[in-house]
């Protein structure tokens, strides 16, 4: 029988690019925060050491799963002789800066880290996830958190958690390409928490992704008429925040065809209940 577990959704609600490193990864500043809302993924033990992925995941071969990837990095890791059945639920689009496939990442290592009884701490499960992406330790930390580096050093913070409109233009933005554009904002300043908490919120990414992806530029422009919107990450998924939830679904009622929508509350414990 599967175990099922969450893997939620994160918003980034500031991304500063404040440098570039030797190695042609981009320092950052952000601040993350999670959504109840996200993927589900079930977990089923195996005697036989075999890792295998029951469900299709389209346009992503296995071996490129990140769920697979973390579940055989774990195996290697901790010299388990057991495997695992992974049934993956996909709710979170992929290329819209929700975290989707680093959240997945994250759950399997949290998850069979308990389930095959392989001792990792919190800080070593960090550390195996950075090597799968970087954003992949703030949700095996499972707090929202001021980030800096490539985003893998983190720092608990306590925010607000309103109700979001989450609004998915029908587009998948290439990261490396908005981190590899030439007209990418690269030396902002830095700032403090205080700062951010003051308001200071923009995400540099903002006008490199609305000039290559327009639908971007369109549903940042649709969701201003309603509240203050922001890009989440390097997008597609543009965000905005209301007072109570019965505001935001009645404004999602009115979210044009074209886009994917959902409402979702924020919070600062991750629903995995890793943190």
């Amino acid at each position: 029988m599967f175990e099922y577990w969450p893997a939620p959704a994160k918003l980034n609600l500031m991304l500063r690019i404040v440098g570039r490193r030797s190695d042609g990864y981009h320092q950052l500043q952000t601040v993350f925060q999670f959504l109840d809302i996200g993927d589900q993924i079930g977990f089923r033990i195996r005697e036989d050491g075999r890792i295998c992925r029951v469900s299709e995941l389209s346009d992503v071969a296995e071996e490129l799963d990140l769920v697979i990837r973390s579940a055989k990095l774990l195996q290697e890791t901790c010299r388990t002789p057991l495997g695992v059945d992974i049934d993956l639920h996909k709710i979170l689009p992929m290329g819209a800066g929700l975290g989707g496939g680093s959240s997945d990442a994250a759950t399997t290592l949290v998850v069979l880290n308990r389930l095959w009884n392989a001792e990792q701490s919190v800080d070593q499960l960090a550390q195996l996830g950075l090597t799968l992406g970087a954003d992949v330790p703030v949700f095996v930390r499972g707090r929202s958190a001021w980030g800096e580096g490539v985003g893998e050093k983190l720092e608990p913070i306590e925010l607000p958690c309103p109700c979001y409109l989450v609004l998915v233009p029908p587009c998948h933005v290439s990261t490396a390409k908005i981190f590899s554009d030439p007209h990418l904002t690269r030396n902002s300043p830095r700032i403090k928490i205080r700062d951010f908490l003051a308001g200071s919120v923009q995400n540099d990414c903002l006008s490199v992704v609305c000039r290559l992806y327009p639908s971007v530029c369109d549903a940042m422009e649709w969701l201003s008429h309603y509240s203050v919107p922001r890009l989440t990450g390097t997008g597609a998924a543009v965000f905005a925040p209301f007072e109570d939830e019965a505001t935001a679904n009645r404004v999602q009622q009115l979210v044009p065809a074209q886009y994917q929508s959902f409402v979702a509350s924020g919070v600062n414990t991750s629903p995995l209940g890793c943190g």
